[in-house]
């Protein structure tokens, strides 16, 4: 009788299992794509746990070889604070006695006129609101810039790269700020990719400064850039936005917010484009391009 027992408790527990692994099977079809899905399972021991499945667990495989040491240098590289990005960001570039929704409609247009324009120009810094109103300057509001003539408004912003187009962009998306968000700016990354001019590393750079809300990783050249140098990146990437993905899947989300600052400074100060200055880097030693310089 008591073999009996026992091969009717093994049976049904083996039942059990089986079921739970149908279950988990079904649930595992959800990560094509890259979706994360996360599986609960019974243990042996009958408690509960929670497991990660798809990329969820791949992110736990790779990450960069000492990117740990080479960011606390970057930081210590980074401490004066004193690169063009320090004091000419989008973080700098609005005028903090404005009301709310002014404040987060001059951070957007400060971000779409420093897309593709040289770090030290001077252009977006004027018309992003940053200096008061005198002269040819004119006050940073969705009204304002709705009633200003393109002509005008593309000799203010002269200064700044692709200006002719931005002035059309900065125009269009304006207007549908005015029409469907009652002059202020959309909450969302879906929504802000949506609107004339404005890309993924803008919209994730506005989300943060603008709401505070750390929805990805902002990269833009030098952040591209110093990443495929580190190899911070698993393969090498040949645009941005797929640096932006390969970044977050590994990086503690923690760090996304700085990570920008960090590394555009970075890049404007030390790790320059053409003739980075490697012997006065604390990676040099740790770098993987710096023997290529």
């Amino acid at each position: 009788m008591c073999a009996g027992r026992r091969v009717s408790q093994r049976l049904s527990g083996a039942r059990a299992a089986s079921k739970v692994f149908s279950t988990a099977a079904i649930s595992l079809k959800g990560t094509r794509r890259g979706r994360k899905v996360r599986v609960a399972y019974e243990e042996p021991d009958g408690g509960a746990a929670e497991k990660v499945a798809g990329t969820e667990a791949e992110k736990q495989k790779w990450e960069p070889r000492s990117w740990r040491e080479q960011l606390a240098n970057i930081r210590e590289m980074r401490k004066a604070k004193d690169a063009p990005v320090d004091q000419m960001g989008a973080e700098k570039c609005f005028d903090s006695t404005a009301p709310p929704e002014v404040m987060r409609y001059q951070v957007l247009l400060s971000l779409m006129l420093s897309s593709q324009t040289k770090d030290q120009g001077g252009g977006p810094r004027a018309a992003a609101g940053c200096k008061p109103k005198q002269g040819n300057h004119v006050d940073l509001t969705v009204d304002n810039i709705l009633d200003t003539e393109e002509e005008t408004l593309g000799q203010l912003i002269y200064p700044v790269g692709f200006w002719k187009s931005k002035v059309r962009y900065i125009k269009q998306t304006t207007a549908i700020l005015k029409q469907d968000y009652g002059g202020d700016i959309p909450k969302t990354v879906a929504e802000l990719v949506k609107l004339p001019g404005v890309g993924p590393k803008m919209a994730h750079l506005t989300m943060a400064i603008a709401w505070q809300d750390v929805s990805g990783i902002g990269v833009d050249t030098h952040v591209h850039r110093i990443s495929n140098r580190l190899k911070w990146v698993k393969k090498e990437t040949k645009l941005p936005e797929d640096t932006r993905q390969a970044l977050e899947t590994w990086l503690p989300r923690d760090l996304w917010s700085e990570i920008n600052w960090l590394l555009v400074g970075f890049g404007q100060q030390i790790c320059l484009p053409l003739s980075p200055r490697c012997n006065e880097c604390l990676n040099r030693d740790i770098c993987p391009a710096s023997r290529k310089h």
